[in-house]
């Protein structure tokens, strides 16, 4: 790889200076004291007589009487406060409108002070912030005055945790206002006397201080969104610290606390306007706007880039080699001037030079292998093993992942210099390309000039882009701290309930990504809802996690027009109309119990729910109560009942995969929609007449979900428990003649049930992998989805060696997975020769 980035050179610097207070901080109003200390009331509560006393009017008690009111009253106390600091925000955006209604009065006269658009620009949604947190007080206000243990509240908070997407609306229009607004006070006298009258520090009110400087009136509400959120957020652990758990409001607050701070986590590496900042030889302020690594197909080759989007350039970059010790440097390797910069529309671009795409199955052997470096790192730190021995196992842990990182992206990004060349990235998501496109695209609204820049003008700003840079360490494992969350493995499972706020009907559907070994990928996509506003899907699906730690939500609409088509790779473009994430709190999501979320994208909201079960967790067997039906009832009594050798269900969901589905591309690996596979499994339980119509009508990976959910629900896995240690130490043997001995003989242990529906498996999936330049599964995909289905440690013996999440992902999971890829790579095993061929050793195993 043309890159060096070694995982010591490339940390976040140690030495790094302390961030300096943005400009003009002194005059910013941090007035919201933590909720431990008392404020006093605003004036505007003292004047009206309807403030809220921040002391407790009566004592606590004493003894028991003190223990059973002191959670009511510590409530009380830190909700005052939270209801004065409240008043003073509000007055704060009051004072912000002020100037608001006189100057939308001009505006449609002959002499305006200035236009509509400006006016809508500079106070861009601070009427709706202010609409809010006014209901939201006055509603809460008489609740506190009349405080009793009967007073319920948290329905409040999650309406105004439920409102949060405004904010982040207003925080993604902040700078445009920030520059209109002085734009306007340079050029427009009138405006700077009306910003001035309207001044809050310039009235009677000096706690209603909000800035210094007139020429930018929205400067004041620079971080105090942000200041909002997390005072929000910090009351609410304080109040759930002191709210029982069986209480109505805990579930609520709960509920609050975890949107308020997915609220902050998303928007806290937008707004810190303070390191992003360089001056060009012109004297001009040059801001950047976003960074990160992309792949570069380069001269056929891939290459990791640093590539920085400056508010009027993007800048192609990579770290120079430097001796040890010396400043670290980046290489300047391509700039393109935004005013020149073009997104080819899939009929104009050229056909590109056919991208190397790597094999799923060596992607996924890498995986395995990072997982198995992953383990012998624990098992050193945790036996106190030597540090070189564990610096040499990080270092071949980094080279795997890079490799991983390098060759892992698929998904086209083109960038065209209207004056010539075209640069070609691979993204591995198509939220990543469209959060690059759609940041351009909204600077390049501005009125921007094209301009070569000279050696001197890129050499200052390619030297700025060490010290600007948001992204400090490629993303892999290896850079992480150990103290940093792995992550979760095991099964998220997700209902993509419905969607809101489109303007016009459309064809609509949703995908899911997460992040798996530092990138992201997609796992599960809705049906297409044809022609609505309100898409009711109402789908769900169970998404395998790799030590994820996000969530994203893309909502698209689908385009039926052949022509459109993009060169890249063939695909019909559809439009992105919406992109969220939500981080995946270990904390909240490991409960037995749905969370409802929405997220907010584009003025679009989805709403969804989730739960997450541990990957030991699904390791449980549960046998069924239900002795009549198939699933969760043991493979031996479902035969014998149907005097069958293969289970019916086996049978019906192969025939059907096999006349439909053997081309569906991703077959067995794309998760089907959980309520119809729920609807499958009823019907074969209950043997109901109507089975064959519903499956001929049903999604074809619905049908391979229910083939795939009824083995993992067999009281035990098909290849047993008993034989499980065998399997596992025949598949490590080394020499060829005694592992086919040891695994033909070991096939030969199996009940017959077992043995027979096994064999009729493993034939149906050598015909789904004869079908890989279509459907693209190879032996090694369909290895790696069935094997630790049935094949997995009995509950015993998975809680004796269980240490990490991710150890069960690692070496049982490969061994499972090299098991089953074993006999599927064998020449055809029947049966009756199986049967007949005795070994010359014991048959007990």
């Amino acid at each position: 790889a043309d890159f060096n980035y070694g995982a010591d050179e490339y940390d976040a610097e140690g030495n790094e200076e302390p961030k300096a207070l943005p400009e003009g901080s002194e005059t910013m109003p941090y007035i919201d004291e933590s909720p431990t200390m008392s404020p006093q009331l605003s004036a505007r509560g003292q004047e009206s007589g309807d403030g809220v006393s921040p002391t407790p009017t009566d004592g606590l008690g004493t003894g028991g009487e003190r223990d059973a009111g002191k959670g009511l009253e510590m409530r009380k106390l830190v909700l005052s406060g939270f209801l004065a600091s409240e008043e003073i925000y509000i007055n704060q955006l009051e004072a912000l409108l002020l100037p608001m209604k006189p100057l939308k009065a001009t505006a449609t006269t002959s002499q305006p002070v200035l236009t509509l658009q400006q006016i809508e620009t500079i106070f861009y949604k601070i009427q709706d912030i202010y609409e809010i947190h006014k209901e939201f007080y006055d509603s809460l206000c008489p609740k506190v005055q009349q405080w009793d243990s009967n007073v319920t509240m948290g329905h409040l908070f999650q309406k105004l945790a439920s409102q949060l997407g405004v904010y982040k609306a207003f925080v993604d229009n902040y700078k445009i206002a920030l520059e209109t607004a002085e734009k306007c006070s340079q050029s427009n006298y009138q405006f700077q006397k009306i910003s001035e009258v309207s001044r809050p520090g310039a009235g009677p009110r000096p706690q209603q201080r909000v800035a210094a400087d007139t020429s930018s009136l929205p400067t004041a509400l620079l971080y105090k969104p942000i200041d909002r959120v997390t005072r929000s957020t910090l009351v609410l652990h304080d109040l759930l610290k002191h709210t029982p758990a069986d209480h109505p409001d805990y579930p609520l607050l709960q509920d609050a606390l975890r949107i308020s701070q997915n609220f902050l986590s998303s928007i806290n590496e937008d707004i810190d306007p303070r390191r992003t900042a360089v001056t060009t030889p012109k004297g001009e302020t040059r801001q950047l706007v976003k960074d990160g690594f992309l792949v570069e197909l380069s001269e056929g080759s891939r290459k990791l880039r640093h590539v920085f989007l400056f508010t009027d350039v993007l800048l192609c970059a990579k770290l120079k080699k430097t001796a040890v010790g010396k400043h670290q440097q980046y290489d300047c390797k391509w700039y393109v001037p935004l005013a020149d910069l073009v997104f080819p529309s899939p009929e104009e671009s050229e056909h590109c030079p056919q991208v190397h795409v790597i094999p799923d199955h060596e992607l996924e052997d890498m995986k395995m292998k990072i997982s198995a470096i992953k383990s012998e790192v624990q098992k050193e730190k945790a036996n106190k093993g030597q540090s070189r021995a564990i610096e040499r196992l990080k270092k071949k842990m980094f080279e795997n992942e890079f490799w991983l990182l390098l060759n892992s992206p698929a998904i086209p990004f083109r960038i065209h210099n209207r004056n010539g060349k075209s640069y070609l990235f691979l993204l591995s998501s198509d939220y990543e390309r469209s959060e690059w496109r759609e940041a351009i695209q909204k600077l390049q609204k501005k009125d921007l000039q094209a301009f070569v820049l000279s050696s001197v003008e890129l050499q200052v700003l390619t030297g700025s882009c060490f010290k600007l840079r948001t992204v400090h360490n490629i993303p892999v494992t290896s850079n992480k701290d150990d103290d940093e969350s792995p992550g979760l493995y095991g099964f998220l499972h997700v209902i993509v309930h419905s969607a809101k706020g489109f303007k016009q009907s459309a064809n609509l559907y949703c995908t899911l990504e997460v992040d798996s070994f530092g990138y992201f990928v997609s796992k599960a996509k809705t049906r297409v809802f044809r022609d609505t506003t309100e898409p009711q899907w109402n789908e769900e699906f169970e998404i395998e996690l790799e030590g994820s730690q996000s969530l994203r939500i893309l909502c698209y609409e689908k385009c039926y027009d052949k022509t459109k088509l993009n060169k890249d790779n063939n695909e019909i473009v559809d439009k992105i109309m919406g992109k969220g994430q939500i981080q995946l709190d270990p904390q909240a999501v490991q409960t037995k119990n749905w969370h409802v979320d929405v997220i907010e994208m584009n003025g679009i909201k989805v709403e969804f729910s989730m739960k997450f079960t541990s990957r030991d967790m699904s390791l449980k067997r549960t046998p069924s109560k239900k002795q009549t039906g198939v699933f969760g009832v043991k493979i031996s009594v479902v035969t014998k009942r149907e005097r069958s050798k293969v289970p019916y269900i086996v049978r019906q969901c192969i025939e059907e995969v096999e006349k439909r589905g053997i081309e569906e591309v991703g077959i067995y690996r794309i998760s089907g929609v959980a309520t119809d596979i729920q609807a499958l499994k009823a019907v074969f339980d209950a043997n109901n007449k109507d089975i064959l119509v519903m499956l001929s009508d049903m999604d074809i990976n619905a049908i391979a979900g229910t083939l795939k959910l009824y083995f993992r629900e067999l009281p035990e896995p098909l290849l047993t428990d008993r034989l499980y240690p065998a399997f596992m130490e025949g598949i490590a043997l080394s020499d060829p003649a005694a592992k086919e001995n040891c695994m033909m003989h070991l096939l030969r242990s199996l009940p017959d049930p077992n043995l027979i529906t096994f064999l009729f498996l493993l034939e149906h999936l050598k015909r789904v992998a004869e079908k890989e330049p279509i459907n693209k599964m190879s032996l090694h995909n369909l290895a790696t989805v069935f094997g630790p289905t049935l094949l997995r440690p009995s509950e015993g013996e998975s809680k004796g060696h269980l240490t990490l999440a991710s150890d069960i992902w690692s070496h049982d999971v490969m061994a499972q997975v090299q098991v089953l890829l074993y006999y599927l790579q064998h020449p055809p095993i029947s049966f009756t020769e199986l049967k007949r061929n005795t070994l010359y050793f014991s048959t007990d195993v």
